[in-house]
Order: C-alpha cells, then sequence, then structure tokens
C-alpha cells in the first residue's frame, strides 16, 4: 500500500467552495459551488468521481486553448458510459500543425464548433458535487481556470485526484530503495497508457479526450484496487 508517501491536500474544499459560492458573480459558477464537494473524511468506496481529459492547441495554458473536452462519471464500482459527455469547442487561435498529428482535430473539424462560452455551463453541470480525477492535473486546471477567466472574467478552483501523481508515488516507493538506485532501477514511465499497461488494461488509441477520460476511471480503480483501501478517505488522495 501506499502510505508514507501520499502528498494530501490540506485544503478545506468545502470551506473554499462555500467562499467561492459567495464571491462568484456568474450564475453557472454560483450553481457549481453551491453543489460543494463531498468531506474530505468521506471513504473513497462511498464517492462519485468524474474522470475528465482535455485535449489542447498546446501545453501552455496561456498561449493554447481547449478544444475537445470528455467526462465520464464513475464510482469504484462501475463506469456510468451512459452518462459520458463529449465536446468539440473552437480555440481562439488557429490549430498548429504539430497539434494537429497529436490529437488528430483538424481545422474542419472545429470549423462549426461552438467557443467554450456556450457549454461551460453543460461542463459545470457534469462536475457538480463529483470529485475530478485526470492524469496529470495540471492540464485540467490550469486551461479551464485560464479559459473562464478570458470569457467570463472568473477562474475556477475544484480538486482533483490525479492518477499521475498516485502512479508516481508508486513507482517511488517501489523503485526507490539505496540498492534499486545503486543498480540503477529507475521508476517506470507514467504515462497513461504505461500506467495501464502495468495493471493489465487494454490499450486504447490516446488522445480522444472521451476515450482518454474512460482510460484514467479505470487507471483510478486500478490504483485503488492494488494499492489502496476502499475506506481510504478523499482527503488522502485528492489534492
Amino acid at each position: 500500500m501506499i502510505n508514507n508517501l501520499i502528498n494530501a491536500s490540506h485544503i478545506n474544499w468545502q470551506k473554499t467552495f462555500d467562499i467561492k459560492h459567495k464571491q462568484s458573480k456568474d450564475s453557472a459558477l454560483k450553481k457549481y459551488y453551491a453543489a460543494s464537494v463531498p468531506n474530505l473524511m468521506t471513504p473513497i468506496e462511498e464517492t462519485t468521481f468524474l474522470a475528465m481529459d482535455f485535449e489542447t492547441t498546446g501545453l501552455d495554458s496561456n498561449h493554447d486553448d481547449i478544444i475537445t473536452i470528455g467526462t465520464v462519471p464513475f464510482t469504484l464500482n462501475r463506469i456510468f458510459l451512459n452518462q459520458a459527455r463529449h465536446w468539440t469547442v473552437r480555440p481562439r487561435q488557429q490549430l498548429a500543425e504539430e497539434s494537429v498529428v497529436i490529437h488528430g482535430i483538424t481545422h474542419s473539424d472545429i470549423l462549426d464548433a461552438p467557443d467554450l462560452i456556450e457549454i461551460y455551463e453543460q461542463v459545470l453541470e457534469q462536475m457538480a458535487g463529483k470529485i475530478m480525477v485526470v492524469h496529470y492535473q495540471r492540464i485540467e486546471r490550469e486551461f479551464f481556470d485560464r479559459a473562464l477567466t478570458d470569457r467570463i472574467n472568473e477562474g475556477i478552483e475544484f480538486p482533483v485526484i490525479d492518477t499521475m501523481h498516485l502512479e508516481t508515488l508508486y513507482q517511488q516507493q517501489a523503485n526507490g530503495s539505496f540498492l534499486k538506485r545503486l543498480i540503477g532501477k529507475k521508476p517506470e514511465s507514467v504515462r497513461l497508457g504505461a500506467s495501464r499497461t502495468r495493471y493489465g488494461l487494454p490499450n486504447y488509441t490516446p488522445h480522444h479526450a472521451l476515450t482518454d477520460a474512460v482510460a484514467t476511471a479505470e487507471l483510478l480503480q486500478a490504483q485503488i484496487a492494488h494499492h489502496y483501501k476502499r475506506t481510504t478517505k478523499l482527503g488522502e488522495v485528492w489534492i
């Protein structure tokens, strides 16, 4: 089990949401914050999660933008594919050819797509009352915060469980002993596909927001099954 390496968040997210609800001027954000989040002492087996993935025009949230969003609700027992959502949105700058090669989304795909301002309320409705699960939290947190700030002059904050972070902790614990470092043993890749392979999960085509969201949900279920007790508290794994 991973125990002493967990870097749990000390943020009181319920209090944060309460403050944000009072301060927010945007009605959709106020509704999102009003739904709050589970208490940090809530066992993860009693939690409803929302796996989320963004495809973007690049990796710099100050200059790049979101082009697709995939979400799927799940628990430790079940993934609710019938409630999954996928949006394609039009970025505020042209697609770079190198990003097209990665995610396969072309100029024609976004030509008639809405701006994020037209669908962000739907995304917030999916997120409300759930704990976000992502693989590399900087993308979803920074890009959504910046995108909303640019459009409605308000950013967003939310707790996440980052499957890449959890896998990094496990790899450090598994391969971080002095003897293993001495013989050159290094932690294995924590990319989404490589992490899934270690748990015997099937290979999915990467860089599709909805597929990657489903892949992330399955990965967290596997990580919990292998390294944690189902009664582990949210405050021990969210950041």
